[in-house]
């Protein structure tokens, strides 16, 4: 039995939603796939409207830097901006900075790596799948702590193809039991989410990413798979994930690009430096609000067998699922377009744009079907979240039939 509050009276009512096992799968996947053949192919308006995200996000960016410069030239003409004065710019610097960061991945990096716009007619080749971030490209299209080979494996096809199950890499509740199943005062496991929801690209993504894609290439070798990643550069595993994926965004994101600020002296430098920080941390808890609670909270479940069919695939993507509040362009963008994940994960390959527009007939396709279609603001779905990696809620169980 679940709780829901009527929109007109606003009295909370009881609604029954059909079980898992009673659900029609096999009409399910046709109607899903009919709502999907309405929207059409992707065409260059869908490409534009990418375009005109990726600009919002590179102007953030360039925002951003253009306050530190303008901080530094204030500093070295003697313009007395005091602390407060200066603090003031520097978090606004490091939140547009953040913005760009956080566009980058999910706004740019995570639709065309699924192919989104690869059947786009014309689309330049660094817009599609196998053009995008490929070789020196990475600097340019997506330098971030992960490489874009290991994300598309760990995301695409391991969480994707595995949502909910013990191979889904970002299985919340499995990754965390050693926390859960621990002693540790709740309040220091509350504290060790906070702390690690601001480094976790860098803590939790670039190993895991890393130790995913090792794993792939071991089972064909039909060699032991590895378990954890060394961090140290000495060990062989470690010396691949600091060549490969630190060094190459620690050296430009916080070396480099300060560096270039060397001409205003090295008060600007260290400004940079500082301001990259502050960003790089905004960055991480921005990227986590946003991710982490698309299929991580009470009312969520999880599955101990793989999918049988098509029709149970888009069941599970639905059941393991939530949306956030949608809206406009500028409401989507700042959720990095993840506030339609039950779209995104029913047709990954979709440009941002036919989610605006499939997302009212898939809300109505699970009523007509009894299912329990979730959207919630995203911060009562971080609040769920934090309760399940600490241990005070579980994943639904359901077993597959």
């Amino acid at each position: 039995m679940y709780y829901a509050q009527n929109l007109i009276s606003g009295n909370i009512v009881s609604v029954q939603y059909a079980k898992y096992e009673d659900i029609d799968k096999n009409q399910l996947q046709v109607d899903i796939e009919k709502i999907k053949d309405s929207i059409g192919v992707a065409t260059q308006e869908d490409f534009q409207h990418l375009l005109k995200l990726e600009r919002w996000g590179r102007i953030a960016t360039f925002s951003g830097y253009f306050i530190i410069l303008l901080i530094s030239f204030l500093e070295i003409t003697s313009y007395a901006l005091g602390s407060v004065g200066f603090w003031s710019l520097a978090v606004v610097a490091a939140s547009l900075l953040s913005v760009g960061n956080v566009s980058r991945w999910a706004n740019v990096a995570h639709p065309i790596l699924h192919g989104a716009y690869d059947r786009v007619p014309n689309v330049p080749k660094r817009y599609t799948k196998s053009g995008f971030s490929k070789k020196s490209r990475r600097f340019l299209d997506w330098l971030d702590w992960i490489k874009p080979e290991a994300w598309i494996y760990e995301h695409n096809i391991m969480h994707h193809y595995h949502l909910g199950e013990d191979d889904d890499p970002d299985n919340v509740e499995n990754n965390l039991q050693w926390l859960i199943k621990s002693k540790t005062p709740m309040w220091i496991r509350y504290l060790f989410v906070y702390a690690f929801a601001g480094t976790w690209k860098f803590t939790y993504y670039a190993p895991n990413t890393l130790r995913i894609l090792e794993n792939k290439k071991r089972r064909k070798l039909k060699i032991p798979l590895v378990s954890s990643y060394d961090v140290s550069p000495f060990k062989r595993n470690g010396a691949i994930l600091w060549k490969e994926y630190i060094l190459p965004y620690f050296s430009v994101r916080f070396i480099l690009i300060p560096f270039l600020f060397l001409p205003l002296g090295m008060d600007a430098v260290l400004n940079a430096f500082i301001i990259t920080l502050i960003a790089e941390y905004i960055a991480n808890l921005h990227s986590f609000l946003v991710i982490v609670p698309n299929h991580s909270a009470g009312d969520i479940y999880r599955f101990d067998t793989p999918h049988k069919s098509q029709g149970e695939f888009y069941l599970r993507q639905i059941m393991g699922s939530v949306n956030y509040s949608t809206g406009t362009d500028l409401v989507d963008f700042s959720q990095g377009w993840l506030n339609y994940q039950i779209e995104h994960h029913l047709f990954p390959n979709l440009p941002l744009s036919q989610y605006q527009k499939m997302q009212p007939l898939i809300k109505q396709l699970c009523a007509d079907h009894n299912l329990e279609y979730r959207q919630e603001n995203v911060f009562k779905r971080m609040k769920m979240t934090v309760e399940l990696m600490v241990g005070k809620t579980k994943l639904l169980k359901v077993k597959s039939i």
